[in-house]
């Protein structure tokens, strides 16, 4: 697919993950124990075939460059094309319903005009899947389309919990437009839910651009289907595994999702791999009193308690006599002897003491803070 680049839309916030954003960009936020959110969607990119990704960043895109280096984990420290890193304009303007704001990409207009490709995958940067491209390129080549909206068909009753577009589509898979709330809860019994991947023809974009230029906080969904006359727009629908991260809540249960075999076969353990920043910690000790249950652990750690049902990242320590279940324990955190932890997220660095209780519930978590101490 050396005919299409590609653009990661990370100069974005939630806003509603109780600080685990607040340090980092939501690209940046660390998933499934030793993965952040933007491997998904780059490591989808380069496995379809892609050598030219760019990601827009926001101002403190330090965590970003962190995870991502030179980009030799993505075979994107390349002299041809390669990793680019593209300055956004605003953090955090970009939200739920504006993703691909026109000023972000009209910033980065050289790196679609320096490039000859045909095509530009754009994706967001705050959700899960793996995904072959491949396919829907090749679908937007058969249909000669303008522009190509990957979708995944949902139950109307999940749409209630998601942030996000429903697409007005005909039988044919031609895209007229967004449906509204009351259309979206009529009579169909799946609803196809924009997904945050778009395929659009290069030139197109860059004439996108520059008709949208002067539009304060322009998306380009929203310019695509003002012009949706003139254009040929087609719905591509994925059918794999799905997550979006918009809410402490769906940060809760989509790591909690990996620890069903299914899921975790299908998003890691494929023909296409999830790449990472690679880290040399050894592994994992657990003590002879240890008792581990259905837990996902990463290297480097020293677990002496009991883990049920727990996602914890590299370097952590789990101290004697002490019981975590339904959490979620992030890198380098301490937890001392006899401390019962239930439905917990601990951010990187945290340190709780000897005898903490700590208990939330199943759509309400308790999340303590990066370098808290308790």
């Amino acid at each position: 697919m050396s005919r299409t680049i590609g653009i990661i839309s990370g100069n974005r916030r939630s806003g509603y993950l109780q600080g685990i954003d607040k340090q980092r960009p939501l690209a940046a936020v660390p998933f499934g124990g030793r993965y952040r959110l933007l491997d998904f969607a780059l490591s989808s990119m380069v496995n379809s075939g892609l050598r030219t990704v760019g990601i827009i960043t926001p101002s403190n895109y330090r965590p970003i460059l962190d995870e991502l280096g030179s980009g030799k984990e993505w075979q994107l420290d390349r002299k041809s094309g390669g990793l680019f890193i593209l300055p956004g304009v605003n953090w955090g303007l970009a939200v739920w319903d504006k993703v691909f704001l026109l000023k972000d990409i009209a910033k980065n207009f050289e790196y679609l005009e320096n490039d000859l490709s045909e095509y530009v995958l754009l994706c967001g940067c705050n959700q899960i899947f793996n995904i072959d491209f491949n396919e829907a390129i090749a679908f937007h080549e058969q249909n000669h389309a303008d522009v190509t909206l990957i979708y995944k068909a949902i139950k109307k009753e999940e749409w209630q919990t998601l942030k996000g577009t429903i697409l007005k589509m005909s039988p044919e898979g031609r895209v007229g437009g967004s449906m509204t709330g009351e259309e979206a809860t009529g009579a169909y019994m799946e609803l196809p839910f924009f997904i945050d991947m778009v395929v659009i023809n290069r030139t197109l974009l860059m004439e996108v651009i520059q008709g949208y230029v002067a539009v304060e906080d322009a998306d380009l969904l929203e310019a695509i289907f003002e012009n949706k006359g003139m254009l040929s727009i087609f719905g591509f629908p994925f059918r794999g595994y799905f997550a979006r991260i918009e809410s402490i809540n769906d940060f809760f249960k989509s790591n909690m999702d990996l620890l069903n075999y299914d899921v975790r076969n299908e998003l890691f353990w494929g023909v296409n791999r999830v790449h990472t920043k690679s880290r040399d910690n050894p592994p994992t000790h657990y003590s002879d009193n240890a008792l581990i249950r259905n837990s996902l652990v990463a290297s480097g750690c020293n677990i002496q308690g009991a883990l049920e049902n727990c996602i914890v990242s590299r370097n952590v320590q789990v101290a004697g006599d002490t019981h975590i279940k339904n959490s979620i324990i992030m890198r380098r955190c301490n937890i001392g002897k006899n401390v019962i932890l239930e439905n917990v997220i601990l951010d990187n660095y945290v340190v709780i003491h000897e005898g903490t209780i700590l208990k939330g519930q199943g759509n309400t978590p308790v999340v303590i803070n990066k370098r808290a101490v308790i």
